[in-house]
């Protein structure tokens, strides 16, 4: 595991998309796990800031999403899919027919579940994943008391995830139940690239790099892959035991690695 410690939060969001830049230019067919939400928003503008200005292409890419509200019509104003393409999508003219998002108003939401892990499996795995994290630990809400080896499926949302996605929402509310990608599904990307930014992220963050491995928090599942790439800025890195190795020794963000 690498954590590069950013001064600022729009340092850390450069630096995820120094590695998103070289993942592409390497392999302009990857496959780019993106999450929805607050989190990714800047790293969604800072892409597109990259394609205006320096040509960067998603036009060979596939987009699998993660996470889907059930019982919500791609084209409402508050569902993952129309969030997707607003804030990334049609904004770098990635092909729709390359991006992906499980399908949360289908009548057979199981089916849905499925398809979205065999998407996920012909593209060889998602490279890099790029994920939010909440405070209480859930990653693509991937709620406390998620299983590890949880594969794409649908599960409910605590409130204050609700709460949180309100702004998000053209109601007012937020669904209680989502389709999502599982634990053991993010773990087996080829690369991981979770960004942490603010001081309410510091205790997640903590408990995503210095474990313990539970399912109290599904962030500490990455404590397990053997190519995680952590850029938290200082806010969120405060609780890391090893934060003054990485400033000293590292200064600037470049490797620190926990191994």
């Amino acid at each position: 595991m690498k954590v590069l410690i950013l001064a600022a939060a729009d340092a850390a969001i450069a630096r995820a998309g120094d590695i998103v830049s070289r993942v592409l230019q390497a392999l302009p067919e990857s496959a780019l796990g993106l999450a929805t939400g607050g989190t990714v928003l800047p790293s969604c503008d800072d892409f597109v800031a990259r394609h205006e200005a320096a040509g960067l292409s998603f036009a060979r890419a596939v987009a699998p999403n993660l996470d889907k509200y059930m019982g919500l019509p791609p084209r409402y104003p508050c569902s993952c899919r129309r969030h997707m393409r607003e804030a990334l999508f049609d904004r770098v003219h990635l092909d729709r027919a390359r991006s992906h998002l499980p399908r949360g108003g289908r009548a057979d939401p199981q089916a849905g579940a499925e398809a979205c892990e065999v998407r996920i499996s012909a593209a060889g795995g998602t490279d890099p994943q790029t994920l939010g994290i909440d405070g209480n630990g859930h990653i693509v809400v991937n709620e406390p008391t998620a299983s590890p080896g949880s594969r794409t499926r649908i599960a409910t949302l605590t409130e204050d995830t609700r709460r949180a996605n309100r702004k998000f929402s053209a109601f007012g509310e937020t669904p209680r139940d989502a389709l999502m990608i599982g634990v053991a599904t993010i773990r087996d990307a080829r690369a991981m690239l979770p960004p942490g930014k603010g001081e309410a992220k510091a205790e997640a963050v903590a408990g995503m790099v210095h474990g313990p491995l539970c399912a109290a928090s599904p962030a500490s599942a990455i404590w397990l892959h053997t190519d995680a790439t952590i850029v938290p800025d200082a806010a969120a890195a405060a609780s890391l035991t090893f934060r003054s190795y990485c400033e000293t020794f590292h200064p600037g963000g470049r490797d620190c690695a926990f191994d």
